[in-house]
């Protein structure tokens, strides 16, 4: 078999695709280093591995740039990666795959590929989420039902720590302004507690008996349709925030969650968690997560 000529036509071929037919430029892209890759895997192991250094600048020689030997050496790559690991994806660009060859877990992988999928990630946020440790801020329960493609609850996918952008260099900061901080980028801050949070309102403002009370944040999860009530704190957790979260969980499940809707869950934020607290705290809707400033 001529393997130079074979992927010199696809290259050829998906060239003349995404200069036709813009819609199916990724879909081409995908099969074309794929394919490539896997002739070049199979003329290495015939011809030895030199032959894609040769192959590079024959199609440099003939097709022009683009073809360099680092270039050839990530399709084969590439096809490596979904012959052992991952899986096709058409939401998931040539690019995106770039960035993930580098990673070595199968299944750090395979937990990236599914947040491209359901968030929707570009290729910088996806390279955001690896260079933050996301996948290692995950607990190993979550890990181990990720592995094995187990349900996800509520708390799943939320981090440990929990990374606030410091955009103003604080050196100290208070409850203000730590939700000052986690407001000013709200986004990021959802898609640090995982996945379809949205924010409902910040010192949300509740009436218990003659005193007013205030949430310091009141999110909804859409995918498991209940409130959260995430209340933030600077200093190490004590006991007593359990309490305080609980009533204020209890409240919304009594004033303003619907029939149709599950129990309120708590989050709270905290400077340092304490283990043997939450491990007396009989209410599993509460979860205690630390936070971290960058």
């Amino acid at each position: 078999m001529n393997y130079y000529n074979e992927i010199k036509e696809q290259i050829i071929n998906n060239e003349i695709t995404k200069k036709v037919k813009d819609y199916s430029k990724n879909k081409s892209d995908l099969e074309t280093y794929y394919n490539v890759g896997k002739l070049l895997s199979l003329a290495g192991k015939n011809y030895g591995e030199g032959i894609i250094k040769e192959y590079s600048i024959k199609l440099t020689n003939e097709l022009g740039k683009g073809y360099t030997f680092t270039a050839l050496t990530r399709m084969k790559k590439f096809y490596l990666l979904i012959e052992n690991v991952a899986t096709l994806s058409q939401q998931l660009t040539y690019s995106h795959y770039i960035e993930l060859l580098s990673i070595g877990d199968t299944n750090k992988i395979k937990y990236y590929i599914k947040m491209i999928e359901n968030q929707n990630l570009s290729v910088r946020q996806l390279r955001e989420k690896i260079k933050s440790k996301e996948y290692e801020r995950l607990s190993e329960e979550t890990k181990n039902k990720i592995t094995e493609t187990k349900e996800l609850s509520v708390d799943c996918l939320i981090k440990n720590p929990i990374l606030i952008k410091n955009s103003h260099n604080y050196d100290e900061i208070s409850e203000k302004i730590l939700k000052q901080l986690i407001l000013e980028d709200i986004d990021n801050f959802l898609l640090e507690l995982g996945n379809n949070f949205s924010y409902i309102a910040s010192e949300y403002k509740i009436k218990i008996g003659d005193r007013y009370n205030y949430i310091d944040l009141l999110l909804y999860n859409i995918e498991f349709n209940c409130y959260v009530v995430v209340e933030l704190k600077i200093t190490e957790l004590k006991k007593e925030y359990i309490g305080q979260i609980e009533v204020y969980m209890n409240y919304i499940d009594k004033t303003i969650k619907k029939v149709m809707q599950d129990k309120t869950i708590g989050i709270i934020i905290c400077k340092k968690d304490n283990k043997f607290i939450m491990e007396y705290c009989s209410d599993k809707r509460i979860i205690s997560k630390e936070y971290e400033l960058v």
